[in-house]
């Protein structure tokens, strides 16, 4: 995949282009509904679909102290659209001054630096640019003194709701993962790079993979089977027992909500690595225990019910 980073790039890409134009936070279904109407097109039609999206999310530079939760980092986001098939994306940084830029003048600046740009898609309510002044009208009107078309895609709704951001944070937070599913059209994952940790799990027998979580919005606190990821090709997917939350036991009342995964029958070094977890079943609450005997005889009974779901991590 091919990440460009400023506009003027555009002039690089063979037309006709056509543009999917959007935040994208987590890529569910309705997002990939915007997505896939520019690579239907572009197959089509001899061109090439690009994807334009904003890093950091705009409400975290608009509104930081209210800004809720990403789905996605970007990071992340990147992989999933790989995944997706997506061959040119455009990641335009938002900051102040972007911020302050007019609709008009956005607008224009994606045709003027497109050799070709036949057409824009976008989600049907989509508002940009600054004062919020840009939506599918202005881009219709400006699309015909330009020369391209534009899409303005319907929400996608499941069991008449409209799938959104806001409704599958809410069932990643409440854990709901069988809704967070058939609103994404796949697993909800959490992407985090592997960090040092106390090591103390060595000690008692169980080593995890301490996670620096590259997303904000996480699933209740509590012990999981996963299924973890890594970023180092074949072989890379392994059963895991996941604790999400503040591990009392060890940390005291000062501890900091984290997740970490012990990872089934593999013994290697992966300090550094990126894993993507996903979360199969929740197992039980995290709770205090008495001292680290405990808590190995307890990691035990973990480790014994998540091999009696007989994941497969192929």
């Amino acid at each position: 995949m091919r990440l460009m980073e400023d506009i003027v790039s555009l002039a690089e890409i063979p037309g006709p282009v056509y543009l999917a134009i959007g935040v994208f936070d987590a890529l569910h279904k309705g997002h990939q509904e915007v997505i896939g109407k520019a690579v239907t097109a572009a197959a089509q039609n001899g061109g090439t679909a690009v994807v334009v999206t904003f890093d950091p999310h705009p409400r975290t530079v608009l509104a930081a102290g209210s800004a809720p939760r990403l789905l996605t980092s970007t990071r992340h986001k990147l992989l999933l659209l790989q995944r997706l098939g997506i061959g040119q994306v455009l990641l335009i940084h938002f900051d102040e001054n972007f911020s302050r830029l007019p609709a008009e003048r956005f607008v224009s600046s994606l045709a003027s630096a497109c050799q070709d740009l036949r057409k824009i898609i976008v989600g049907s309510d989509w508002i940009f640019g600054y004062q919020r002044s840009g939506n599918l009208q202005l881009l219709k009107r400006m699309g015909k003194d330009l020369g391209f078309s534009v899409d303005g895609v319907a929400p996608v709704c499941e069991k008449e709701k409209v799938i959104s951001s806001t409704l599958l944070r809410q069932a990643v937070e409440e854990g709901d993962f069988l809704t967070s599913s058939t609103l994404l059209g796949r697993d909800y994952t959490v992407l985090g790079t592997v960090i040092k940790g106390k090591q103390l799990g060595r000690t008692i027998g169980y080593p995890t993979a301490n996670l620096s979580v590259h997303n904000e919005q996480l699933p209740p606190s509590g012990v999981y089977a996963v299924i973890a990821a890594r970023d180092s090709g074949e072989g890379s997917r392994h059963v895991g027992v996941a604790n999400l939350g503040y591990r009392p036991t060890v940390e005291g009342e000062r501890g900091r909500r984290l997740l970490e995964v012990f990872l089934l029958d593999f013994d290697g070094e992966i300090y550094g690595e990126d894993l993507e977890i996903t979360f199969v079943e929740f197992i039980r609450e995290e709770k205090k225990f008495e001292g680290l005997d405990d808590l190995k005889a307890q990691i035990s009974k973990d480790e014994s019910r998540v091999r009696q779901l007989d994941l497969s991590a192929s």
